[in-house]
């Protein structure tokens, strides 16, 4: 995918994340923010996974089952890890960027809707862009 397109499917995502803050603001279950923003994705007409499994591929051998896995692959494009929590730690940031790693896909974002703003919450990375 080339990156102007990319970049238009994280804006289009983004759009769909920001609906459903402003619809809920902060402090409910991730889960239910994954439940609205699948909602809102398959409204834009995205294709869409959830619960993506990573394998881990150690000295040529492929782990398949080591518990990695994408919350949302977007267009088997754009990976999502979504968040409701206080606060983004360093170690959420690097869990996305090994995502990206492992599934050698080039765009992610960390979306975190409990914050008051969600553009404070929202955390873009990149593998090879």
């Amino acid at each position: 995918m080339e990156n102007e397109r990319l970049n238009e499917l994280a804006k289009t995502v983004l759009d769909a994340a920001f609906r459903v803050h402003s619809t809920f603001g902060p402090g409910m279950l991730e889960s239910a923010y994954v439940a609205c923003l699948l909602f809102e994705l398959a409204k834009a007409g995205l294709a869409f996974r959830t619960e993506v499994p990573v394998p881990v591929v150690y000295e040529g051998v492929k782990l398949a089952d080591v518990g990695f896995k994408i919350d949302i692959l977007v267009e088997n494009e754009l990976v999502l890890e979504i968040k409701s929590v206080e606060t983004v730690a360093p170690v959420h940031l690097a869990q996305l960027v090994s995502y990206l790693k492992l599934s050698d896909r080039r765009l992610g974002l960390l979306i975190n809707f409990n914050v008051e703003r969600l553009r404070d919450g929202i955390f873009r990375r990149v593998n090879k862009f």
